[in-house]
């Protein structure tokens, strides 16, 4: 391998794998990994059989548990049946299993009459260690019974022989989450367009993880960058950032971002 040294603040374009040889060992903070999901959404998630699909899932997941520091925190996009597997995978691992986030994308109609309409994607997370980064009062969303919280905000609510008053911020983050799909987030004149990308994510939601999961000055690890979202939120938020991504195309529409693309 040649001298060379992953700088901060820069995407590289390059193999996932041939990425994460070159980053040091205990570098990252926050790791969000947005991978293949196999669904045939271009050559780049497109896999001769499942067993080579999950034999580069699991490659590149072995290679990026070393990069993660003591404490860190990590972020896995994927669909429901994909991601049971990587956490059969991970029982045995470093990691330690916190949440399996549902996130609900209002992604307006589909049709099926086999199955139940498909309507979510999955986000596992999982930490390095048990004293990690969880910046919960940052996180809060917005109470659901209006009416209830609106009297408690006057009065508060008899609990446990306590008065509880809500929390001016909103409720404690839940595991299930509505975010509108990117594509119903940015459409021209009420109509959806074809994204620049198959599969963005919306920044309200890589930015509520980010939120949780880092500090300022914080090292975030941006895996499958796409477009760069989570690396130009993160840039955005104070924190610092590095990824990859393996598409020329991408990395042209990551530097129309103001974001620097290297090559190894």
């Amino acid at each position: 391998m040649k001298d060379f040294s992953i700088e901060p603040n820069k995407i590289y374009q390059a193999d996932v794998n041939l990425f994460l040889s070159y980053l040091g060992n205990n570098s990252v903070d926050l790791a969000i990994a947005d991978p293949p999901y196999n669904l045939k959404r271009g050559s780049w998630d497109s896999f001769k059989n499942e067993n080579e699909y999950f034999s580069f899932t699991f490659n590149w997941i072995d290679n990026l548990i070393p990069k993660l520091k003591e404490n860190s925190s990590l972020y896995i996009f994927n669909t429901t049946y994909n991601s049971a597997i990587i956490c059969n995978y991970l029982r045995n691992s470093q990691l330690t299993f916190r949440n399996w986030i549902t996130w609900y994308k209002k992604d307006g109609f589909s049709f099926t009459t086999k199955k139940y309409v498909n309507a979510q994607e999955t986000i596992l997370f999982y930490t390095k260690g048990n004293n990690y980064i969880f910046n919960y009062d940052d996180i809060r969303i917005e109470y659901t019974s209006k009416e209830r919280i609106e009297h408690a905000r006057k009065k508060g609510i008899i609990k446990n022989g306590k008065r509880w008053y809500p929390n001016p911020k909103g409720k404690l983050c839940i595991d299930v989450w509505e975010f509108s799909s990117y594509r119903h987030n940015n459409k021209v004149n009420g109509k959806v367009v074809k994204s620049e990308h198959p599969t963005p994510k919306p920044e309200k939601l890589i930015e509520r993880l980010i939120l949780a999961s880092s500090n300022e000055n914080s090292t975030v690890l941006d895996l499958f960058s796409g477009t760069g979202t989570t690396s130009f939120l993160a840039n955005k938020l104070g924190r610092k950032f590095i990824g990859c991504e393996l598409n020329r195309e991408y990395c042209l529409l990551i530097e129309e971002k103001g974001i620097n693309v290297g090559t190894l």
